[in-house]
């Protein structure tokens, strides 16, 4: 393939193929600025000047999970040492904070306790909205729906409606990682598999409830399995609209399974992110919004993926232990004035945003 054909083609209204988008994660060399200068311009189409946050806490209610997947650092079993779960005072403590905050979005970042149920997130949700009954609560993966699902013997739509109606503004689209269950087996086999994924996201979109969507790269995929991954979803997409935003998590090696196993070496270099960044925003044609997190990256490198197709800092955070347990080792509060520190350094205006994507003036 010819990288600036392929790239003419596509601002010109091309629609990326998943082999396309395979050739565009290899790009290597000078020619990833041409990369870059694609997904900005394709970016600055569909969002302008502006760089969007949302005032955002995460709660972590548990580590204790039944997951335990290969790339993750933080998850425990009951008996760990530093294993914890959180009860009714503390998750008061926690909404009480973001209240005083301004917070507008909880985020329950959570491990998976094999003790949960569907009453018990409904519970989480109560807790929160009895201290800040206006916040928007941005919770539970697919995996975690199914999860409860099987356990109370009912179907995942039905558990969806009674989350909604016990609270839930919109779904985390996490536990997608990456959507290709050869890659699965090996990263998080206690997941739930793809199709199971796919389905569950359509039934929350199907019923009115938006959801994000999630690609976690840089471990054991190739790039064949990536493009794959972001031609699923760009099909849900397609077919539901539901999805609000593509959330970039790049792969924190250092304390994982994965490496302490010799399954990887490295995790993504920073030529990797930018050009997953750009691809994403090439090849995501029916998002608006391109997701990095500044947790993992750093915000020198988040500030270079604005340059590379991203349009969206997430959040304020406040509190990132997910990353922090993997062996990451950046901040775990983003001030909004940092924010436009970095947005007006590059020529870009901040705007704060709902979890909805309604800017807030």
């Amino acid at each position: 393939m010819d990288l600036h054909t392929l790239l003419s083609d596509t601002l010109a209204g091309h629609r990326l193929t998943p082999d396309e988008a395979a050739f565009l994660l290899s790009v290597s060399g000078q020619e990833v600025f041409d990369l870059f200068r694609a997904a900005d311009e394709v970016c600055r189409r569909k969002n302008g000047n502006r760089v969007t946050f949302v005032r955002n806490q995460n709660i972590h209610i548990t580590n204790i999970c039944k997951n335990l997947c290969g790339f993750c650092g933080f998850g425990r079993t009951k008996k760990s040492p530093g294993a914890y779960l959180f009860g009714e005072d503390e998750v008061k403590e926690q909404a009480r904070y973001a209240k005083e905050r301004n917070v507008t979005e909880i985020c329950f970042l959570s491990g998976v306790h094999p003790d949960f149920t569907l009453e018990t997130y409904l519970q989480f949700m109560k807790w929160v909205h009895e201290i800040h009954p206006t916040v928007h609560i941005h919770a539970f993966s697919p995996d975690e729906i199914d999860f409860v699902a099987r356990k109370a013997n009912l179907p995942t739509p039905e558990v969806i409606r009674q989350l909604m109606a016990g609270g839930l503004g919109t779904l985390q689209g996490t536990a997608a990682e990456i959507l290709v269950d050869e890659v699965r087996k090996t990263i998080c086999p206690a997941k739930v598999k793809t199709e199971v994924w796919e389905r569950i996201a359509r039934e929350a979109h199907s019923l009115g409830l938006r959801s994000t969507a999630t690609i976690m790269y840089g471990s054991t995929e190739t790039p064949r399995d990536r493009a794959e991954h972001l031609d699923r979803i760009r099909r849900i997409q397609d077919d539901t609209g539901g999805f609000t935003e593509m959330v970039l998590l790049t792969y924190i090696h250092q304390k994982t399974p994965l490496y302490e196993k010799g399954l990887v070496r490295y995790g993504p270099t920073g030529r990797d992110d930018l050009v997953t960044t750009a691809v994403c925003r090439l090849f995501l044609d029916n998002f608006d919004h391109i997701q990095v997190s500044w947790p993992k990256l750093g915000t020198k490198m988040t500030q270079m993926a604005l340059l590379a197709g991203a349009d969206d800092l997430a959040g304020t955070m406040y509190l990132d232990d997910v990353t922090g347990e993997a062996g990451g080792s950046t901040g775990e509060y983003l001030d909004p004035d940092e924010m436009e520190y970095i947005c007006s350094d590059l020529g870009k205006v901040l705007a704060e945003r709902t979890t909805l994507y309604k800017i807030i003036q």
